[in-house]
């Protein structure tokens, strides 16, 4: 599932979503800082990962995806 940190968004992080995860992966450090304020009291023992991928990618960027099958291969079984 993916969602944004941004309030306005198509799929907005909601606590509900941060509740259903097993984990969970953002691009920047600012982004696990905002989760982590936003959803303190939702995020319980749950990991955040930070990618550390500049979040200035457009949407499906080539560059972008192999950045991300790179660094979630190991935490994902992906081919």
């Amino acid at each position: 599932m993916s969602a944004d940190t941004n309030r306005d968004a198509d799929t907005p992080l909601t606590a509900d979503l941060v509740e259903w995860a097993d984990a969970i992966y953002v691009m920047e450090r600012a982004h696990r800082t905002k989760v982590q304020a936003r959803f303190r009291d939702a995020i319980g023992d749950r990991r955040i990962v930070c990618l550390d991928i500049p979040d200035d990618y457009a949407f499906m960027d080539p560059d972008l995806v192999r950045l991300l099958r790179a660094k979630m291969a190991r935490h994902l079984r992906i081919a």
